[in-house]
This record gives C-alpha cells, sequence and structure tokens, in this order.
C-alpha cells in the first residue's frame, strides 16, 4: 500500500472547479452528473476535476499534464526531479485514470483545516487514508478485522504512517471437532469384512493469540468501542 499526499489548497481548487461546472467527463461505465476528482497516474500523479468547462479538454490523458492540477509530494514533472522514481514505488508500472469517489470524504477534511490530504491506494482502490501514527497509542489494545468475519483484539506494538505492528491478546481459542479417516482398521481390511471403514474424532485448540506479531495497515486499527465492519 503506498500513501500520496496532496496540498488541501490545490486540491480544493479542483473540487471548486468541478463544483462550478454542470457537465463532467465519462467515465468507464458512461455519463456522469456529478461532481468529482480523477486520479491520473502517467506524467506524474496529480488530482484533476472531472468538470468540463471552455477551458477544459474532454479528453484524459496520461501523457500530458497540467500545472494547476493536484500533484502528489515527489511525483510533480514540473518540479520533482525523481518523480518518475517516486511514482514507480507507489504504483511499479502501473499507469491509468482512477474515477474515484472520495470528493465529498476530501471536502470534509478541507473544511476541518486540514493542510493536506493523503490517500491510500494498492494501485486498484483508492480511499482517504485520515488516522496518523502519533494518532495511536503504543501498547494500547485495539481491534483488527481478523478475515474471518469478526476482530481479533490486539496490541499494538508499533507504528508509521502506514502500517502498524499488532499482536493478538485476549481473544477466545477456537476449538473444532476433526474426523481422521486413516483409523486402526485400514479401508482394505474393512471392506474385507464388509464393513465400513471406522473414523473417529478429536479437538483441535486454535490459539489466536498465540500469533506472531504481524502488520496490518494502519487505519485498520479500531478503537475498541468502534464498530466498523470487519
Amino acid at each position: 500500500m503506498a500513501i500520496l499526499k496532496f496540498s488541501a489548497s490545490a486540491v480544493a481548487a479542483q473540487i471548486a472547479h468541478a463544483r462550478a461546472c454542470k457537465t463532467f467527463l465519462p467515465n468507464w461505465n458512461g455519463p456522469v452528473d456529478r461532481p468529482a476528482l480523477i486520479l491520473i497516474v502517467g506524467n506524474g500523479v496529480h488530482l484533476r476535476s472531472n468538470g468540463i468547462d471552455g477551458t477544459t479538454t474532454r479528453i484524459v490523458t496520461t501523457e500530458q499534464a497540467d500545472p494547476s492540477f493536484a500533484f502528489a509530494d515527489g511525483m510533480n514533472p514540473f518540479r520533482d526531479t525523481d518523480w518518475m522514481a517516486q511514482r514507480r514505488m507507489a504504483f511499479r508500472d502501473l499507469t491509468g485514470q482512477f474515477y474515484t469517489d472520495i470528493l465529498d470524504d476530501v471536502q470534509v477534511l478541507i473544511d476541518r483545516g486540514q493542510g493536506a490530504i493523503r490517500l491510500a491506494t494498492d494501485g486498484h482502490s483508492i480511499r482517504v487514508f485520515v488516522r496518523r501514527a502519533s494518532d495511536y497509542l503504543i501498547g494500547g489494545t485495539y481491534e483488527v478485522p481478523s478475515g474471518l468475519g469478526g476482530t481479533f483484539r490486539v496490541i499494538l506494538k508499533d507504528a508509521c504512517d502506514t502500517f502498524a505492528i499488532v499482536q493478538n491478546c485476549g481473544n477466545s481459542a477456537f476449538w473444532e471437532y476433526e474426523e481422521d479417516e486413516s483409523a486402526p482398521m485400514s479401508r482394505e481390511r474393512a471392506a474385507r469384512q464388509g464393513i465400513g471403514a471406522s473414523t473417529y474424532s478429536h479437538k483441535r485448540c486454535e490459539d489466536f493469540d498465540a500469533m506472531q506479531p504481524y502488520r496490518v495497515p494502519l487505519d485498520a486499527l479500531m478503537e475498541t468501542d468502534d464498530r466498523r465492519a470487519a
């Protein structure tokens, strides 16, 4: 996962432009009837308005960029000499355009006086990244999605502005019965005697708290009273 950082004032200008327009650039599904932000990965990495006015081209291209667009820090071809290396670190060889649905969430942060807007991307999805490492308490108790439809209770061991290192703590052990078909009587012998091969079962315990510390995205950490879906 890569974190892209943008000037809030530059993004605000693109939002204002989009909201001032009455027609909009289409997305892959067809016509669009509302303002939005488009993330362009190509000649730099930038956010631009989807609005169409007398000065806006109807063609979105990754080959051309306008200095007025909101460029990600370190990925501005008009200013950063190593922008291509920075882009490759974030997106590898991927280029293209992402028609996002983040405009309202970004506007909330701008209205709160946020000086920078951070977006998290894995190259396929884009979301607003709100929290910082300083927002969390090392040694504090949090919850993270378990991948099993619920959450794990964890202790925060370390954090940076992208990832957190956590260790499970205070989770109930999980018991299940397993059938073992490799019974004392073999299938061949049972068949000769005209009976079914015998089976037996035993308990297996999965102690989630015995897991080694592991890494999760920073914004996957939930306060213990936060009930976001896992």
